[in-house]
């Protein structure tokens, strides 16, 4: 018969060759999840062409970009959240990297008033607006474009203002360049990829009397020399800009419903950088750096009011391009801003 002492020793060679197997398992599943991990990399990298210098910086991207999966998956698990994240493009960066190369707004500042061309806000006396529209379905929008490693979000921004109106008033849709901007207007605070403000574009706009086709002046992602012949040939143009009442998200919705809109946005959070799908409603501040287009608004199958937003990072993020703002929320500066610094041209 087995003694108290035997059984005991028994029990815990048990207890030991569990937990060595535990453990050999959990050393298992690492190295499988790793193994999975540098997979689903290398997958990454040929969907999106993308290739490193030498084999130091893919060992340091995929570092980012295994800790940047586990942060979405993570999030995605999160049942309380009405809006995904995705492993888009963007997933071998760091947050930091991301603002540095795909924003580019310059807020304001408190020294620098905001001065319009033409008349003060034109839709203050407007009491009726459609519960939703969506500037898209009218024919104003055109295709969703990218800035590629570039910080002229300023210029898309009041580029796709500028077609929707020149779209509303002419029935014409064109598409106009982006790169115009990027080379020529460099008199003021606008510096390319290094940053701008909507406004100043539409400064440099009427004065040159327009801007010519994208086709004529194809977007290059850099900073170029001004071509003289090409901005020669205008292909539509602006009389003026109009300012939208600072921290007003109703002005906003009466501007919207009239015409897209550009509009400065805090894009620095990690959910906008993997942004997917449904309306976003997660944290932000309100230090504006990036440049978008509300062209327009409406409320989704939960009854969140939204705010339809097309972007300049390409249709691999968002929806198609685009991103769903929760809109009418209690912070007066909309949420991540978007109603601190709205503009529109007019012809």
């Amino acid at each position: 018969m087995m003694s108290s002492k035997q059984y005991k020793l028994i029990q815990s060679a048990f207890i030991f060759v569990a937990l060595l197997g535990i453990w050999a398992c959990q050393a298992t599943c690492r190295m499988l999840d790793e193994v999975s991990m540098l997979e689903r990399h290398e997958r990454w990298m040929a969907h999106h062409g993308r290739t490193y210098k030498d084999n130091a910086e893919k060992k340091m991207r995929f570092k980012l970009f295994k800790r940047n999966v586990e942060l979405i998956e993570s999030s995605n698990s999160d049942g309380n959240r009405p809006y995904k994240l995705s492993v888009n493009q963007f997933a071998d960066q760091s947050n930091e990297e991301f603002q540095a190369s795909y924003n580019g707004y310059k807020r304001l500042s408190n020294n620098r008033p905001r001065s319009s061309h033409g008349a003060p806000f034109r839709y203050n006396n407007v009491t009726i607006v459609p519960s939703r529209i969506d500037w898209r379905k009218k024919g104003a929008v055109t295709p969703v474009k990218d800035q590629g490693i570039c910080g002229c979000c300023w210029a898309f921004s009041a580029v796709a203002a500028m077609e929707g109106i020149t779209y509303i008033k002419t029935g014409k849709s064109v598409s106009l360049s982006e790169q115009e901007l990027v080379d020529c207007d460099t008199k003021g605070d606008n510096e390319g990829c290094e940053g701008g403000l909507m406004d100043d574009a539409f400064k440099f706009i009427i004065h040159n009397r327009g801007l010519t086709t994208e086709g004529k002046y194809p977007y290059k992602a850099d900073d170029g020399i001004c071509n003289k012949n090409k901005i020669a040939s205008h292909a539509a143009k602006i009389t003026g800009y109009e300012h939208v009442p600072a921290n007003n998200e109703k002005a906003l919705l009466k501007a919207v419903a009239n015409q897209p809109v550009s509009v400065a946005i805090d894009a620095s959070s990690f959910d906008i950088q993997f942004y997917s799908s449904g309306v976003f409603k997660g944290e932000c501040g309100i230090e504006l750096d990036h440049g978008v287009t509300a062209v327009g608004y409406g409320t989704a199958k939960d009854r969140t009011k939204y705010w339809l937003v097309k972007n300049s990072w390409g249709t691999d993020w968002g929806e198609d391009g685009y991103i769903r703002m929760e809109r009418g929320i209690d912070d007066r500066e909309g949420l991540c801003g978007i109603a601190m610094e709205a503009s529109y041209p007019n012809i």
